[in-house]
């Protein structure tokens, strides 16, 4: 499998996340209603609610924001959201695959399109890019947790598929169906994980130059700051020397 992508460290270590944190919050809310009314509102019995709470807490969601994101779901209060993918290319052909949530798809639809085109690349069909991607759990751990080996044989005997680590962390693979489970059982056995959650893994990752990142970087950074995109996925990466200079 393709080696962890380092473009989402990068988002990190510029403060990226620090920038739009409220705009994090509202859309980790979002996830709590729609999977409290799709299933169970007690996380213990909902799997996927459970994977989101976890997601808010370690994103430092305060507990009051995450109790009145169920109770919406309970009272069923607010809008109805549909979950939308979209497909397309950016720069250089690199392909995307970009998770909304919306309570207006034509709003969505022409947002994510105008996106596109505004950044050189240009919104596909459904089925377009999805094909070059995995639908996989991943669970993240800081590098503190313990060393390669340690991780590694943690992971194996909770059941996960892959693992992959470098300085900055580990990241563990799962099947899709497997994620809450594996999760449970690595935090029994390493404590608390950094992020669980579901992704689209790319099959292989194409490496650019400076002037093509900084495009696909204005692209993801345009697409999730639209309120109802959720998670921006791309089969790029950055190397090391590109990225000192980002």
């Amino acid at each position: 499998m393709a080696g962890h992508s380092k473009w989402a460290n990068i988002q990190h270590r510029k403060g990226r996340q620090d920038a739009v944190r409220s705009k994090l919050f509202s859309k980790l809310a979002k996830e709590i209603t729609v999977a409290a009314k799709m299933g169970d509102p007690d996380p213990e019995k909902n799997p996927r609610l459970r994977l989101a709470v976890k997601t808010a807490k370690t994103q430092s969601v305060p507990k009051d924001v995450i109790d009145r994101a169920i109770k919406k779901a309970l009272g069923g209060d607010g809008e109805n959201y549909d979950e939308i993918r979209y497909e397309g290319y950016g720069p250089e052909g690199i392909a995307f695959i970009v998770e909304t949530m919306t309570d207006n798809v034509n709003r969505t639809a022409s947002n994510v399109r105008s996106i596109f085109t505004k950044s050189g690349g240009n919104l596909g069909t459904s089925g377009s890019v999805a094909f070059m991607f995995d639908r996989v759990g991943e669970i993240s751990y800081d590098a503190s947790v313990g060393d390669a080996d340690t991780v590694m044989m943690a992971a194996i005997e909770a059941g996960a598929e892959d693992v992959e680590s470098d300085e900055e962390g580990h990241w563990i693979y799962t099947a899709d169906g497997d994620l809450a489970a594996v999760s449970d059982a690595l935090e029994a056995e390493l404590g608390e994980s950094k992020e669980s959650k579901l992704i689209w893994k790319p099959q292989n990752r194409t490496e650019v130059n400076l002037e093509t990142a900084q495009k696909l970087m204005r692209l993801v950074e345009a697409l999730e700051d639209d309120d109802d995109v959720q998670s921006v996925t791309a089969n790029f990466d950055v190397p090391e020397d590109v990225a000192a200079q980002l």
